[in-house]
């Protein structure tokens, strides 16, 4: 067994970024400007973790980071009160290549750079084979994640098989869409023939590749292939629910926790979300994500009906006797949160929505404060969980071949879980495929809410300008879909700086 040296303690060593950024210009093309050279490194294994923790070290940039939640912001789910990304403007309609965010882009380029920099050097090392090839596929792993997030955003996107050798030779066109996901596949492949068989420890196992690979297919409504790979995940034995929703998003029931197959780690006290100010600084104080009423309106009652249609919902007391999901997930009106001291905590700004997202923040952690003990903040951020794995299998599976009981139960054991325990769905009510379907879409909303996977769902349903048509921001302006032909533009800066780059269709 390999000396697997912890990818957060080799972060404390300073080194593994160094490893991992470097001037923006310059990072598809050579080592980074400020980098300890291929010369004087991969000298032994400990060399090889330092730098396999830079690699994972991009994940805590972009939408990899604790910014992910705030991709629900680009949906019908909640409001980036602040803009921290252009989504209120987003969200009306006004898409461009000069509005675009270049979080969609830049982080995971960078990221790529930095697994194409590893897999080109790590030969280097005098480390036995078998050892190597592990290490390569852990890489291969999270280079196919950095490319699933641009083809999700972007469709075709420049493809770099390996480090471009100059400068030129990086300006290439975008490739199409398909190949791109056909070299996803390859590297998630390999990632699954060769990563171990075990639970997720913050390294990519088996697992993870294969949720990878699910996620892949479903971009590709490829049904039949992601629900036979969910299915073997399912009854693989490596991951299960957690029983706690809540303890999902909490740092000290994330760590080992059966329900995780992939995440962006974090710990305290170096290293944490950036600056410091991480969710509980910005969501917990600031309240900078507010969650609109038509995400709440869609939480249950716990006889498993809707609010139009349950006895038990009663407009006067409307948050009694609703999915546990929703108090988890959501800062109810009237709900106080309460300091140490015993003294009510204050948001330092006004609520512009109905709720705020409360789902990630750590109770333990109040008062939050800027600069106080919100400064720990190091919760691990989800990527892939088991519940999302059993939703993909009922959507696919669905898809396939349409409703039995293997889908029905899928659904039925995320409502179990011991802290939610929701009623199995109804199966006469949701007996067709077409009934089912959207059934299934209305339980990835409520179970993966808040977590920045909405929008690229949206996409995929090809159901982003009508879910948005139902909603309203704060000031009263309707939301709308501006993405051309369900993609991104690429940011103006990419297209000026690389002449083979044409703009995607319909914003030039």
């Amino acid at each position: 067994m390999r000396n697997r040296l912890s990818i957060y303690a080799a972060l404390l060593l300073g080194l593994s970024g160094t490893l991992a950024t470097s001037c923006k210009k310059d990072f598809l093309t050579k080592n980074p400007l400020n980098a300890i050279s291929g010369e004087t490194f991969w000298k032994n294994e400990t060399d090889v973790n330092l730098a396999l923790a830079g690699v994972y070290s991009r994940l805590q940039t972009g939408f990899s980071s604790y910014n992910k939640v705030y991709l629900d912001g680009y949906s019908d789910n909640a409001y980036d009160r602040f803009g921290y990304f252009g989504f209120n403007n987003m969200t009306t309609g006004v898409v461009n290549p000069t509005n675009v965010p270049g979080t969609f882009y830049d982080p995971p380029y960078q990221g790529i750079a930095a697994c194409n920099f590893f897999l080109k050097n790590v030969d280097k090392a005098p480390i036995g084979d078998a050892t190597k090839k592990i290490y390569k596929a852990e890489v291969q792993f999270l280079r196919a994640h950095f490319y699933m997030e641009l083809v999700q955003a972007f469709g075709d996107v420049v493809l770099y098989k390996k480090a471009p050798a100059t400068v030129d030779a990086a300006k290439i066109p975008a490739a199409p869409k398909s190949e791109v996901l056909a070299f996803i596949h390859e590297d998630l492949d390999f990632a699954i023939a060769t990563l171990p068989d075990t639970k997720y420890d913050g390294h990519a196992v088996k697992g993870s590749a294969m949720g990878l690979k699910v996620k892949a297919f479903l971009l590709q409504e490829k049904w039949s292939e992601a629900a036979a790979l969910a299915q073997q995940l399912i009854t693989g034995g490596k991951f299960s629910l957690s029983p706690s929703y809540s303890g999902l998003f909490i740092t000290s029931t994330q760590q080992n926790n059966p329900e995780i197959l992939f995440s962006t780690r974090y710990l305290a006290p170096n290293n944490v979300h950036a600056g410091g100010e991480g969710l509980e600084t910005e969501v917990g104080w600031y309240g900078s994500i507010g969650v609109y009423a038509n995400l709440g309106d869609d939480y249950e009652c716990t006889d498993g009906k809707s609010i139009t249609e349950s006895p038990l919902y009663n407009p006067a007391t409307p948050y009694a006797n609703r999915d546990p999901r929703m108090d988890i997930t959501l800062k109810l009106p009237g709900e106080k949160y309460i300091n140490p001291d015993g003294t009510e905590f204050q948001h330092s700004d006004p609520v512009l929505t109905p709720y705020l997202m409360q789902k990630y923040l750590d109770m333990g952690h109040l008062p939050f404060t800027r600069g106080g003990a919100s400064i720990s903040t190091d919760q691990n951020i989800i990527h892939i969980r088991f519940a999302d794995v059993l939703l993909m299998y009922a959507e696919a599976k669905n898809e396939a071949s349409g409703p039995d009981a293997s889908v029905y139960n899928a659904i039925d054991q995320v409502r179990g879980r011991a802290e939610v325990n929701m009623p199995p769905v109804d199966r006469l009510k949701y007996a067709s495929k077409d009934a089912l379907r959207q059934y299934i879409r209305h339980e990835r909303r409520i179970e993966l809410a808040c977590e920045g996977l909405r929008y690229f769902d949206l996409k995929r349903w090809n159901q982003m300008a009508e879910r948005l048509a139902l909603v309203k921001n704060p000031a009263g302006a309707q939301l709308s879909y501006g993405e051309k032909n369900n993609v991104l533009p690429f940011p103006q800066g990419e297209i000026d700086k690389n002449p083979q780059l044409k703009q995607k269709q319909g914003y030039n």
